[in-house]
């Protein structure tokens, strides 16, 4: 009944064994993340693994605000014509909830580089 799902899920786990004994065998060192430089070619000055200024979190949270802004701008100038002043109103709530996320990660300092 399921023959294909089983013959599938069979051929997947072969191929991922596979590629990962593959891996073992052509690795250059048992841990990568110690014996090999990882900034383009520099000997690493910390740690591949060490952890980020939390300053870095915040610039991160503001870069998804604008990203998820595009994700839902591009499909609104589509259809804005078709929806007439609905969908600029609705747009205008949105900005300024995003407005709203700028404004609180300025207050936070992630726009201050120093």
């Amino acid at each position: 009944m399921f023959w294909g799902a089983a013959g599938m899920a069979i051929v997947a786990t072969v191929l991922v064994a596979a590629i990962y004994v593959l891996g073992r065998f052509t690795a250059v060192a048992a841990d990568p993340l110690v014996s090999l430089p990882f900034q383009s070619g520099w000997q690493p000055e910390e740690h591949a693994l060490s952890r980020y200024h939390v300053r870095w979190y915040l610039a991160t949270l503001l870069f998804l605000a604008f990203d998820v802004e595009m994700l839902f701008m591009y499909p609104w100038a589509v259809v804005v014509a078709e929806l007439g002043a609905k969908a600029v109103v609705e747009m205008f709530l949105f900005l300024a909830a995003l407005f709203v996320a700028v404004a609180w990660a300025w207050r936070e300092g992630a726009l201050r580089w120093v």
